[in-house]
């Protein structure tokens, strides 16, 4: 066959299974630690890979493909679907480990996030996934990040293999709760893929514990799992989704849980809202998401019964503290960590800068300042050895008002950061 033909086939291959897998939001490739080989290419060491992105936010540094976008289900939320019109295309296996080995060489990426519509069985799509992420690894040495993403339902055998093999693996959940599903996606249950999280989990488990014995037992996923949750296909509240994303997290270590606001798709069922929901309450999700692995929080906290949404105007954190004003103001020279953690505008690294520098004087407001600690909301809750909020300031029923952002419609890249909550 004429190659310039086998490149213009490969690179229409490309243009539908790239574009195809852009609504999978879990692709961070952070926590990889792959060593360099001297006899090979590629190296995840450290933090993982360098990001870059998209305007959207979307991470870019990874060849993020199908294997194909052929699917034997009909999820009503997915362009994949069996029913779709889409254009189809399938790489094999040897296409993906070329094209990856390619873009590396020429400095597009650093490392492959991998998945794939569903081919025949949840077993056959598996194998198909697995024989590339085994041959960058033992044919083509290729130590760089592999992110693959792993079929709910699949046998342990092919799970355990998929880890052999890959830095992080994940399998979307999909929707928080199961009438969501039942809705939209009949064919999967959640049943299966906590099934499937949990089968993860235990083999984690139990690669850390041979690895105090045996330092040669092999790794297993040593960036962990991450799953995925699609928000506003369904009506389910911010509530449910934090909830469900609570039970993950204690449940199954898990390193990330993904938020995906729906994205319209063509010829889309009636049943599926027309637009897309508003980028702020993915933000807001992440956010709360935040706060439920390194604040402290609870889910129940931060929405409930009755308001099982969470705010759009302003941050999860600060909407708590204003909820929760008897609590404040919060002594930064005196209060425990957990109570510090709660304190609008301080982060995580910020709390421990406290917390040591206070060994050595009394912290005064200027002191946050030099931290870059959000003061414009912070003041509102703290005490410093030369400031002290007066009860007009924390009970004025205006403080929410002058805590509020301008209105506007936030960008991935405009919102506040995590470290600032």
């Amino acid at each position: 066959m004429n190659e310039n033909r086998d490149i213009k086939t490969l690179q229409k291959k490309l243009a539908i299974l790239a574009d195809a897998a852009k609504y999978d939001a879990s692709c961070s490739s952070s926590g990889g630690k792959r060593k360099r080989d001297v006899n090979g290419m590629g190296n995840s060491e450290g933090m993982g890979i360098c990001h870059s992105y998209a305007p959207d936010g979307r991470c870019i540094s990874l060849l993020k493909i199908l294997l194909t976008n052929f699917c034997i289900y009909d999820c009503k939320f997915c362009i994949n679907r069996v029913s779709s019109d889409v254009q189809r295309a399938r790489f094999t296996p040897e296409e993906v480990i070329w094209l990856t080995l390619e873009f590396y060489r020429r400095n597009y990426i650093e490392g492959l996030f991998l998945s794939s519509g569903i081919i025949d069985s949840s077993d056959a799509t598996m194998e198909l996934l697995i024989r590339v992420a085994r041959g960058l690894r033992e044919v083509h040495k290729f130590n760089g990040y592999i992110h693959l993403k792993v079929v709910a339902g699949a046998s342990q055998e092919l799970i355990e293999e998929a880890g052999k093999w890959a830095d992080r693996i994940s399998a979307n959940i999909e929707m928080p709760v199961q009438p969501d599903l039942d809705l939209l996606a009949p064919a999967k249950t959640i049943a299966a893929a906590t099934q499937t999280m949990e089968q993860i989990s235990d083999k984690v488990i139990e690669t850390k514990d041979n690895l105090k014995s045996f330092k040669s037992t092999p790794q297993f996923a040593p960036a962990g799992q991450t799953t995925q949750m699609i928000v506003g296909a369904t009506p389910s509240a911010d509530l449910e989704i934090l909830k469900t994303s609570e039970s993950l997290y204690e449940k199954f270590s898990l390193r990330r849980v993904y938020y995906s606001a729906y994205s319209p798709i063509p010829h889309a069922d009636a049943i599926l809202p027309a637009h897309k929901p508003s980028l702020v309450r993915e933000n807001r999700l992440y956010q709360a998401d935040w706060l439920l692995r390194f604040y402290g929080f609870k889910a129940h906290e931060l929405v409930n019964a009755a308001t099982p949404n969470l705010s759009l105007d302003i941050d999860p954190k600060t909407s708590w503290a204003l909820v929760h004003r008897e609590n404040f103001p919060i002594d930064v020279n005196k209060a425990a960590r957990a109570s510090l953690l709660r304190i609008p505008g301080v982060g995580v690294k910020n709390v421990e800068r406290i917390i040591q520098l206070r060994r050595f004087h009394k912290i005064t407001l200027v002191d946050l300042q030099k931290m870059h600690i959000a003061i414009s909301r912070a003041k509102y809750f703290v005490v410093t050895a030369d400031h002290n909020p007066n009860i007009w300031m924390l009970d004025s029923e205006s403080l929410s008002q002058r805590l509020k952002p301008p209105a506007q419609q936030l960008s991935l890249f405009d919102a506040p950061a995590a470290s600032e909550l």
